[in-house]
């Protein structure tokens, strides 16, 4: 089956990301690029270092459900990925498959993170790093089940993540200007979950039930667009929102 975009196409989604002044927009135009190529999902992350241990601690914004980051964690599966690994060191495009026999791509995937991608059914993709304004480097990954792209594809791909970053830069240049991002109550909550307290610890500390605890969780988690508390913990902190 084919997935060569279409100069309509390619029109649509370039104007979608152009036009993004939202996360909302933002993760819907995401959401259009990856349909669009074939692939069911996307993660968005900031380019591992050596001493980043966990893709929560990377993780921007992603539609692969929590479990998968969850377990990809448990598992120290970070350690042992050779497309992030080999985004240290290189700028290009990296294209992968779960099985190599699938890929024209010279990158062997341990048996262990191979069985957690088809489980998942992410079991291809292509991870494309880029800079941002801060001079901070981003991965975009699509992942799902197709073939291979072709060259033509990945060019056309690249220009479109180029302007996706632009998008990025373009909303963490608005939220500088915004109101504070979470209420002083959800902030309270996120710091005692810095310091390992639980929900329930939480709400004997503040008096509430720890059913309202994880209300003002979840609420925060949807605001910073987070998938879990490791990660809504580590953006507050880079957010400075918690110290």
């Amino acid at each position: 089956m084919s997935y060569m975009i279409t100069a309509e196409r390619q029109s649509l989604l370039s104007t979608a990301l152009s036009s993004v002044r939202s996360e909302n927009a933002f993760t819907l135009a995401l959401e259009r690029l990856t349909t669009a190529f074939g692939y069911s999902h996307y993660f968005l992350l900031r380019a591992p270092a050596m001493d980043d241990a966990t893709l929560t601690d990377l993780m921007v914004a992603t539609s692969m459900p929590p479990a998968f980051i969850e377990d990809f964690d448990a598992a120290d599966m970070l350690a042992v990925s050779p497309v992030l690994q080999r985004i240290r060191e290189s700028v290009m495009p990296q294209t992968w498959h779960a099985r190599k026999q699938y890929t024209f791509a010279d990158i062997t995937m341990p048996e262990s993170l191979a069985n957690l991608l088809e489980a998942y059914h992410v079991p291809a993709g292509i991870s494309c790093p880029v800079h941002c304004g801060d001079g901070q480097r981003l991965i975009l990954t699509l992942a799902g089940i197709r073939g291979n792209l072709a060259q033509s594809e990945i060019n056309e791909l690249y220009m479109l993540v180029l302007q996706a970053t632009d998008a990025y830069n373009y909303l963490k240049t608005v939220a500088k200007t915004l109101p504070h991002p979470l209420s002083a109550r959800e902030i309270e909550v996120v710091r005692w979950t810095a310091q390992g307290k639980t929900s329930i610890e939480i709400g004997q500390i503040l008096s509430l039930s720890d059913h309202t605890i994880n209300a003002y969780m979840n609420n925060a988690m949807k605001k910073l667009n987070c998938v879990n508390r490791t990660q809504l913990v580590a953006k507050s902190i880079r957010l400075k929102l918690i110290s």
